[in-house]
Formats: C-alpha cells, sequence, structure tokens
C-alpha cells in the first residue's frame, strides 16, 4: 500500500511525496526511460529519483531476463532509486498481440523485484468506434481487477483507458479505483499529443481525474516533452514518462520548456546547461551521430528536469497557472489546451487553495478563468448593499481607499462633467463605494486588503476580451441598486452604454472605509453573509481594534479583552479565534465549515493537536487550502478551530497526513 503525502498546493496540481521499497519520491516527477539493454546514459546524475523499464522487453530477452531474476532490476539497470516498469501494453498497441498474460506479467515484474508494477491493460487509440473501446475497456477493468489480486508486494499501477470518450474515461477512472491500486496511469494518450491535439488531451486527463481518488498519484503515460508538464501538473498529473529526450536527440533535435529546436537552424547553443555550455553548434555538426545523439540526450534531460524544478517552485509560490499560461502560448494547440481547460474551472476551484504567497498576475483573458475570479464572483453574492446607492471608479494604485479621494473623489465636485449615472439623483453622500478593475471585475473598497483583490497586477490598457468581462460584471452588479454613479475613465475603459453624464452639481461622500465597516465586510465575504454581525454587532464602540505600527493594518480585535478574530497579514483573511468560533460556531448551520472528527480524536483536538485526515468523518465541501474551519464531534459540539491543510476533497480521499492545524479554544466551556 502506497502513501501519498500532501507537500504544497496550487490549482489541482500538488507537491506531495511517496515512499517505495527503494527510497522517497517526490512529485511532481519525471521518470527517463530507461531501455534495459540499451541504456548509455546514467540518469542518476540529472537528479532522477524513479526511472521506468520495460518488463516486457526483459521477459522476452532470455539473457536480459536471466540476470533480472537472478540479481533483480535495480542490477539489471544500474538503478538504486524507485523502478517502475510497464507491462508490455506499448507493443500491443504497435503489434496487436503480444505472447503474455496479465497474471505472468504482474508475477514476473514481482520476480525481479521492481517496485511499481503495472497490469496489461489495452491502450484504445484515439477517435476510435465507441464500440471498439467499450470492449477493449471492459479488458482494462477486468485486468485491473485480476492484477490486484495476483500481486502480492508490489506497488500496483492500473491504467485509465477509454479512448477519446470522456464519459469511458471518468467511468474507467471509477470502476478501476474499487480495486485500490497505488498509481494511476493515464494512457494512450501518446497519439493526441503526438497529433497536437491538447483540447482531447485536456478532455482525457480532467474527466479521467473525476473519478480518481485525491490520495493516489496520478500518472500521464508517454508525456515527455517540457512544454506540456505545466498544464499536466496544473491539471493533477504527478509523474511523467517518455524516451522523448533520446528519440528527439536521434533526431538532432533539441528539447526546450517552449518547443523544439532544430540543429541545422542553430548557430548559438540554446541554454545553459553543462552541455550547452561546454560545446558549441559547429563541434556537434561536425561529431559522430551516436555521440552527438548523446549529448543532446543530456541537454534533454537538464532542460527536462530544469523544468519540473520550475515548477514545484511555482506551486509552492503560487504562481503555477501563470506559468502555465506563460507555456501554452508557446504553441498555438497548447493555446488550444489552456482554452478548454477553462470550461472545466469548477473542477479547478474544488482543490484551489483560498490564499497563495505571490500576486494573481494577468497574462491574457485567460487568466479571467482562473479559480480565484469565478470565486470572488460568487462570494461577491454574500456582500449585502448597505444603501440604495452606488459609486462606481476606476482603479488607482493599491490599497484603493488610501488613493482613489486624491484621484477622483472629493466630498463636493461642482459641475465637472466627470461621473455618468442612471438617474437624476444628485445626493450620493450615502453610497456604497467600488473599484472597476482588471481581472476581479468589481472590488468593494472595504475589500481592498483582501487576498487575492489587493495582490494582483494586470496591464495599463485592457484587451477587449477583459472589457467585455467587467463590463457584463458591472451591468449584473449594478442591478443591485436602485441608483449608479459611474466616473468617466470606468465608462471609457469598459465601453459602458445606457448612462448619461451628469452636469449638474454632485454631493458625494468621501471614499473612507472604517475599520469597524472593513471587518464586517470582509466577514461576509470571508465566512458567508451576517458573519460580520455576528462576529462584531452593530456597535462599533463595543469593538476594540489593534493595528500594526508598521503597517497600519488590523492585526487583532477584542470585545471586553476577549479576542474575536485576528487578521492575517500576508493575505487579510479572518482569523478565528475563541470568541470568534463559538459565535460562527452558533451562527451558522452544519455543516457550514465544519470538519467532523472521530470520537478517539475528540481530546486530541481539544487540546489543540493537529487533525489528521484518518480521524474526520465528514467536512464541509466547500472547505478549500488555507480555510478557516471549525472543528466538530459528530453531535456538533465545538471542540476546536484551525486552518484546513487541504480542501473537502482531499480530506476525505486521504487517510494519512494532517488535515487541520488546530488553535486550542481556551475555556471553551465557559465561553460557550
Amino acid at each position: 500500500m502506497l502513501d501519498f503525502e500532501i507537500k504544497y498546493k496550487d490549482a489541482m496540481a500538488r507537491i506531495g511525496t511517496f515512499k517505495t521499497p527503494h527510497g522517497e519520491v517526490t512529485t511532481p516527477n519525471l521518470m527517463p526511460v530507461v531501455h534495459p539493454g540499451k541504456q548509455t546514459i546514467d540518469v542518476k546524475k540529472f537528479g532522477a529519483e524513479i526511472v521506468i523499464t520495460n518488463s516486457y522487453i526483459i521477459f522476452k530477452n532470455e539473457k536480459l531476463k536471466e540476470k533480472a531474476l537472478k540479481d533483480g532490476v535495480h542490477e539489471l539497470i544500474n538503478f538504486p532509486r524507485t523502478i517502475e516498469t510497464d507491462s508490455g501494453s506499448f507493443q500491443l498497441s504497435v503489434y496487436g498481440d503480444i505472447d503474455i498474460t496479465n497474471e505472468e506479467v504482474i508475477e514476473f515484474q514481482e520476480a525481479i523485484g521492481t517496485d511499481i508494477g503495472t497490469s496489461l491493460d489495452i491502450p484504445t487509440a484515439p477517435y476510435v468506434k465507441r464500440e471498439e473501446a467499450e470492449d477493449d475497456l471492459k479488458i482494462t477493468i477486468e485486468r485491473a481487477k485480476e492484477a490486484s489480486k495476483v500481486r502480492k508486494n508490489l506497488l500496483l499501477n492500473s491504467v485509465v483507458q477509454g479512448s477519446t470518450f470522456p464519459d469511458l474515461r471518468e467511468y474507467c477512472a471509477k470502476e478501476i479505483s474499487k480495486f485500490d491500486a497505488d498509481i494511476y496511469p493515464i494512457g494512450a494518450v501518446v497519439p493526441l499529443m503526438e497529433m497536437y491535439r491538447y483540447a482531447d488531451l485536456v478532455d482525457a486527463v480532467m474527466y479521467s481525474m473525476r473519478g480518481l481518488p485525491e490520495d493516489k498519484p496520478r500518472h500521464l503515460m508517454g508525456a515527455g516533452h517540457p512544454m506540456v508538464f505545466a498544464l499536466a501538473v496544473a491539471m493533477g498529473c504527478d509523474l511523467f514518462d517518455s524516451a522523448a529526450y533520446i528519440l528527439y536527440a536521434n533526431k538532432d533535435r533539441f528539447m526546450m520548456p517552449d518547443g523544439t529546436l532544430k540543429l541545422e537552424n542553430l548557430i548559438e547553443m540554446p541554454c545553459s546547461c553543462k552541455i550547452c555550455t561546454e560545446h558549441n553548434v559547429d563541434e556537434l555538426k561536425q561529431m559522430p551521430q551516436e555521440q552527438r545523439a548523446k549529448l543532446i540526450a543530456e541537454h534533454n534531460l537538464y532542460i527536462s528536469f530544469a523544468e519540473i524544478r520550475r515548477i514545484r517552485q511555482a506551486i509552492v509560490d503560487g504562481e503555477l497557472m501563470k506559468l502555465v499560461e506563460l507555456r501554452c502560448r508557446s504553441h498555438p494547440f497548447l493555446l488550444d489546451g489552456l482554452r478548454r481547460l477553462q470550461e472545466y474551472k469548477d473542477d479547478m476551484e474544488k482543490l484551489n487553495p483560498s490564499s497563495k504567497k505571490s500576486a494573481f498576475f494577468y497574462t491574457g483573458y485567460e487568466s479571467l478563468s482562473r479559480s480565484e475570479v469565478s470565486k470572488h464572483i460568487k462570494k461577491l453574492e454574500n456582500i449585502t448593499p448597505k444603501s440604495e446607492n452606488l459609486v462606481i471608479l476606476p482603479h488607482t494604485s493599491k490599497p484603493y481607499s488610501k488613493h482613489v479621494n486624491k484621484e477622483y473623489i472629493k466630498k463636493y465636485t461642482p459641475k465637472i462633467p466627470t461621473f455618468y449615472s442612471n438617474t437624476n439623483n444628485q445626493d450620493f453622500q450615502n453610497s456604497d463605494i467600488v473599484i472597476a478593475d482588471i481581472p476581479f471585475g468589481i472590488i468593494p473598497l472595504a475589500l481592498d486588503e483582501f487576498y487575492p483583490l489587493a495582490q494582483n497586477e494586470s496591464p495599463s490598457i485592457p484587451d477587449e476580451n477583459s472589457k467585455k468581462f467587467v463590463r457584463e460584471l458591472i451591468q449584473s452588479y449594478t442591478n443591485k441598486y436602485e441608483n449608479v454613479l459611474i466616473h468617466r475613465k470606468v465608462i471609457e475603459n469598459y465601453d459602458l452604454n445606457g448612462f448619461k453624464l451628469m452636469e449638474k452639481d454632485l454631493i458625494l461622500p468621501e471614499a473612507k472605509v472604517s475599520d469597524f465597516i472593513r471587518l464586517k465586510e470582509i466577514a461576509d465575504y470571508q465566512f458567508g453573509s451576517g458573519s460580520g454581525e455576528i462576529l462584531f454587532g452593530n456597535n462599533p464602540e463595543k469593538i476594540t481594534i489593534e493595528k500594526s505600527r508598521k503597517t497600519g493594518k488590523i492585526r487583532h480585535v477584542y470585545e471586553n479583552d476577549a479576542n474575536i478574530v485576528n487578521m492575517r497579514a500576508s493575505d487579510g483573511f479572518l482569523v478565528l479565534s475563541d470568541l470568534g468560533a463559538i459565535r460562527l460556531h452558533k451562527h451558522l448551520k452544519s455543516p457550514k465549515m465544519r470538519v467532523v472528527v472521530s470520537e478517539d480524536s475528540e481530546p486530541y483536538a481539544i487540546k489543540g493537536k493537529s487533525v489528521f485526515n484518518k480521524f474526520v468523518l465528514d467536512c464541509d465541501e466547500n472547505i478549500r487550502r488555507n480555510d478557516e474551519v471549525l472543528i466538530v464531534n459528530k453531535d456538533d459540539k465545538l471542540l476546536a478551530c484551525g486552518k484546513s491543510l487541504l480542501s473537502s476533497y482531499e480530506i476525505k480521499d486521504f487517510n494519512m497526513g494532517q488535515a487541520i492545524k488546530t488553535r486550542k479554544i481556551k475555556n471553551i466551556e465557559e465561553l460557550i
């Protein structure tokens, strides 16, 4: 049984670890294909933690077979760390038949000491007739079931098939998940990549993900070009394998993160890896082909592992989707894949952390489909209008509340044709004030320090798609108000229609938000409508607010010396303290914000000990990584509060690792 533990998250991607008999593997990771009889490159020096080789080739070659059975596959290919073996499915797809059974190949993989073996699935080519795909799928599922019974100590791959029929992919994933394999490869996608059908690749992967458990690694079989790694990782793929590094090298082709370069077209070496700094183009061209291919293959490995490291760092920093967008713009068909991924933004949101380290960078209109944007628009519904009047201002420097007065608003604006309105009402003293900006469209002034509304950057010149997005959002948002006043720059920036120039005197409010109103609005936005009033009441005189001397931002909030909430400096999120947790627990109906723990875990939760996944009985499906949660027992008794380290979907699937970083509620019985 393979234990997989997640360390970091971004989009559907995860940095995780799992152990095998020959060492620990960190994901995402690349498994170089090692030919059992021909390998000339020592992949260990490139940082390979895991490789893949073909058990069927070993089985068919008597010399290799004898050595593997005697000394083990690790000795055979001279690799001391984790080895995965393929079953011969590739040969089956090429030649149509192989002379080994599913049971035999599982037993052989176990006999040669492989760490991770693979059942003999049926790779079904893209775009075949549905009947053929269904027939092949039945065999694949039966063999996955058989393999789970035959294997003893072997860690097992069960491959998702289904051709280019998304529903068959999802069905297969759900069925093979019943047999409790250790890793789930997604198979028969190489032809899609060879044909540059990346949109279809996205469909195949995303529908497979819908049926696969979150607590096991997923392997995108045959994906070996670094230009596709970031997109695949963002969809939840953890492992890649390919012989592309040597196959491309044999054709004098240099792999790069943004495409492929031909030696014949180069006048300079393409990067700063060891190969490119120690050799020049003319040297390579004059070398014997075999020697040249080995050097180019090494370059390809350097580049591939460098891209894996770049992706891991992007996950830690919360910048993976920025990297995905940059990589996908390197090829029009990769851009097709990115745009198809927009159709799965709900799937992405379910696993995307609520808060990240880095700012949101807008790189093009595809950025508008990121989870952060759709989640913000949904959360705007939690904000209840405080008046009948709305004032919409253009963006300024951030935070907006410190700059809009200087640039756009005065208490009294005499006859200056700057604002447009849908009403003749000239008194806008009592108004809600929002900012219109890309990529989040509408930002209430009280939320201008909340992640990612404050932590984002976009071009000052909007593109047509972003104009349309903001325009439509403004038009829907203004339906909440009787009277709307819009600044001229907003009208011009987003081509708004239906508003007339106000040429009369206007009495406008100062664009200022009190700390009390800011707290209440953030609470509503973060926890749900009405939460601000429950936490802080309606009398600001009862609330004591402590601010940072350095930044002037809210840090701690009290009522009668009892701490209600603290504000996290990094993202503006409210962190519940004792009184805040108790009040929200009373206000929010189960299962909202709840993590239900087993009876065995109750005493530890009360003491402030971390909650582990295996002790969670249930949880609110809307919980995301970094969210505040309420820890309760099966009778909904409040035990503690804390920060979620995983999304609800991961918490429910995982049986190991931390779920919640818990905070003890002191004197809980007295406070309740």
